[in-house]
């Protein structure tokens, strides 16, 4: 049943994408977005450029075999992370270094990591909530950092003593990526529900939302469907952060049902799967 659905939705969701009315975005096919398991999003831009969010695949358990390591990320240009939990941030130093990209996060989060040795400042760029970046101009792709419910916390190995340390890793963001051709995607990085997501909606009006919907540490599936049913309101919606660990329970045939009859269309994606607009 759950392949079933799977395959229903993947279908309705190409058909809808292709068949989008004149208020819709109009497909071009020049965005790729490339989703690897749990928050990690490879990002193909209009304009070429690749942008990896939350990178975890070299020990993500959902993350297929063949995906296992950094080279499958060819050329990357810029790192987003959103907060400092293994799980979004685990690969994000070495593939910094291995592509001498940028990783842009929360200001705390970045201050730490150049502090610690972790990358250096020239890789390390920090940013708040509500700052907007823009690495290649103004006319280009636009960044802007959100709040997010959650937290952040690095745990380091100290190699003096070998021993683990918990560092603060600032305060957890969300992303509003603005492609070249205006269409925006909201990476909403790990979260719970807050009022300010309606705020989120109305001002930058995102047209595909990335949203988690494992529960227990972000959204659950009923309270992801709410967020996105009245606050954001996004013309395509991808649920990740789920199904690696026990404690992620949710699934993306309950956020289906809880969604109902929706103006949103879903692509429920496997690690591994692509999806162009």
């Amino acid at each position: 049943m759950r392949l079933v659905i799977r395959a229903l939705s993947i279908a309705l969701a190409a058909l809808l994408v292709a068949c989008a009315g004149p208020s819709a975005y109009t497909p071009t096919g020049k965005i790729e977005l490339w989703w690897l398991g749990q928050s990690t999003m490879r990002i193909t831009t209009p304009g070429g450029k690749v942008i990896v969010v939350d990178p975890w695949v070299t020990s993500n358990p959902k993350t297929p075999a063949q995906y296992k390591n950094l080279d499958v990320f060819g050329k990357v240009d810029l790192i987003l992370v959103s907060h400092g939990h293994f799980d979004h941030t685990a690969d994000a130093p070495a593939l910094a270094k291995k592509n001498n990209a940028v990783v842009y996060g929360p200001a705390g989060l970045n201050q730490v990591w150049t502090t610690l040795g972790v990358l250096p400042p020239a890789l390390s760029q920090r940013f708040g909530k509500g700052g907007t970046v823009m690495p290649w101009g103004p006319n280009s792709v636009k960044i802007t950092a959100t709040h997010a419910e959650h937290s952040s916390e690095i745990v380091w190995k100290n190699p003096a003593t070998g021993r683990d340390e918990s560092h603060i890793g600032g305060e957890p963001v969300g992303f509003i990526i603005e492609l070249e051709d205006g269409f925006r995607i909201y990476h909403m990085g790990d979260t719970g529900p807050f009022g300010d997501l309606k705020f989120i909606g109305e001002y930058y009006k995102p047209d595909l939302i990335l949203i988690p919907i494992g529960g227990h540490f972000v959204l659950n599936p009923k309270d992801a469907a709410y967020v996105t049913n009245e606050w954001l309101k996004p013309k395509f919606a991808i649920p990740v952060h789920y199904g690696t660990i026990p404690q992620l329970k949710g699934t993306p045939e309950e956020y289906l049902q809880a969604l109902g009859n929706t103006g949103t269309k879903v692509m429920v994606l496997q690690p591994g799967d692509k999806v162009k607009f």
